[in-house]
């Protein structure tokens, strides 16, 4: 058989496996990424092949292969072409999802074939080995591991395909001579007994997807056609989202607008281990900013705020302080996530300041309340993570010393642990006097919003946690080059994607 005809769909692939079955032969299943076919790929399919009839290959989708920044490096079709190529391997075909759980339920094979790595499930960080045992028994099978010689692909691409520039490669070669993936993954499993209390702005992210016609004829407008849209949760849900993927206990404190609540959307979007706490203002809906996208290069047209941004009445912030006071001391730290949209009050920001609890603060610039919601507001901080814009304005200083900016903003505040991103430039974390950098890691971003926030997620973990000082920024840019792939934040950055970036990011 021609190579190119072993390469099926993955319904047509459960019709052949079944098929071979009924003529008595035996099917095995291996599945993987394979991002660069070598060696230990090679001894892994001659393996299957040794202990059964057929071998097919199931190949993980590029929209899910998450182990580092420019993966993967051959794309899906290439990398089906290249194991349909072999010998050993039958037929290949490409999966629908994430894992191989539902694959496995489809194809129903009769050996389920994983390399040695796998025979201490424990060292799975997904876990999912266990699943995809339990699948392959339900559908009559076992599970089969091979004794191949062991490469790894993350390895090799790392040391011959690295798409960062010198200056990228220096810090990660430096990073690696001291800290191991299982020593980062480690400290983030270490958070898991942290218990936040997350106060702040609930945003309802809009996307409204359309194709631009052209110029109206008769006024100097852009004509669009809606094609779809979809709503996302914003603002602190998302923030509560990552949070409770790494944290042992979460709640959420906010406020919506009784006008229009989009309740329905929140909870949908929102966590189920979160536990949420909703306030009601009266004069106001739910905050929702709408975004108009072009399809075609992925560019915001404008975009419509539907909001109340005056500060929320006194008998309501009145509530919401007395029911802080009944709660807070549950918790180990708070999370402030000020957007700047009338919920944090100059008395609930009072109140949080002299509660004597750790306090994380992120004051956020956007076009909704620019010039008026500066970091400089709040005192008696304990972990600020801003962006330069966000640490300039303040001060009116554009060109200005980042260190000196940031040694002026921890005089005022009295923070001594603060986090400026950089954009395409990493991050900078000024701790105890010293300050530590990391450069970022994206190598392509499909939406910067909400990137902000999921690295102001995991570094205030990591620094109530009191983890090293130059670890923070590191983990931060990691967890914000997983976010800027999420559309919306239409989910969190998962700790099983983390951590399995991180494994293969740092071999």
């Amino acid at each position: 058989m021609t190579s190119t005809r072993k390469i099926v769909s993955l319904d047509e692939l459960a019709v052949i496996v079944d098929k071979l079955k009924s003529e008595g032969r035996s099917v095995a299943q291996c599945h993987g990424c394979f991002d660069l076919l070598h060696l230990g790929h090679i001894k892994h399919f001659e393996s299957a092949k040794a202990a059964a009839d057929i071998v097919v290959v199931t190949i993980t989708p590029d929209r899910f292969v998450n182990k580092g920044p420019g993966r993967p490096v051959f794309n899906e079709n290439l990398r089906m072409e290249a194991i349909a190529a072999l010998q050993a391997v039958d037929y290949v075909a490409l999966n629908k999802w994430d894992t191989a759980i539902e694959t496995i339920k489809i194809v129903k094979p009769t050996f389920y074939v994983k390399g040695q790595d796998y025979k201490d499930r424990e060292k799975d960080l997904t876990k999912n080995i266990y699943l995809e045992e339990e699948a392959v028994q339900s559908a009559g099978g076992s599970i089969l591991f091979t004794e191949e010689i062991t490469f790894s692909s993350s390895t090799l691409i790392n040391s011959h395909f690295s798409p960062f520039n010198e200056r990228v490669q220096d810090f990660l070669a430096d990073f690696k001579a001291r800290y191991s993936s299982d020593d980062v993954i480690s400290i983030i499993n270490g958070l898991k007994d942290a218990k936040v209390l997350v106060i702040g702005d609930t945003i309802i992210d809009e996307y409204h997807y359309c194709r631009p016609l052209g110029k109206s004829s008769k006024s100097p407008t852009i004509s669009t056609i809606f094609l779809n849209g979809e709503a996302y949760a914003g603002g602190v849900l998302a923030i509560a989202n990552h949070l409770e993927q790494y944290a042992g206990k979460v709640e959420l404190v906010t406020v919506l607008g009784s006008q229009d609540s989009q309740l329905e959307i929140i909870e949908k979007n929102l966590s189920p281990g979160v536990e949420r706490t909703f306030f009601y203002r009266n004069d106001s809906p739910t905050n929702t900013k709408r975004r108009y996208i072009d399809t075609y290069l992925n560019i915001k047209l404008f975009e419509v705020t539907f909001i109340n941004d005056k500060f929320l009445d006194t008998s309501l912030e009145t509530e919401i302080i007395n029911y802080l006071k009944t709660r807070i001391d549950e918790f180990d730290f708070i999370l402030v996530s000020d957007f700047g949209h009338g919920f944090i009050t100059p008395g609930l920001q009072e109140f949080l300041q002299d509660s004597g609890k750790y306090l994380a603060v992120n004051a956020q610039t956007n076009s909704n309340n620019y010039g008026f919601n500066y970091i400089t507001k709040y005192r008696n901080v304990s972990y600020i993570s801003i962006d330069e814009k966000e640490l300039r304005l303040p001060f009116g200083d554009n060109y200005g010393k980042l260190e000196d900016l940031i040694e002026k903003l921890s005089a005022i505040t009295g923070c001594n642990d603060i986090t400026i991103t950089l954009g395409q430039a990493g991050s900078m974390f000024y701790s105890g006097g010293k300050y530590y950098t990391s450069p970022a890691f994206a190598s392509a971003v499909k939406d910067s919003v909400g990137a902000g926030d999921a690295l102001l997620s995991i570094t205030s973990l990591l620094k109530y946690k009191n983890v090293p000082a130059e670890l923070i920024p590191f983990i931060g840019n990691c967890m914000g080059t997983l976010a800027v792939e999420i559309i919306g934040n239409e989910h969190p950055v998962y700790k099983k994607d983390l951590t399995r970036f991180i494994n293969h990011f740092l071999k």
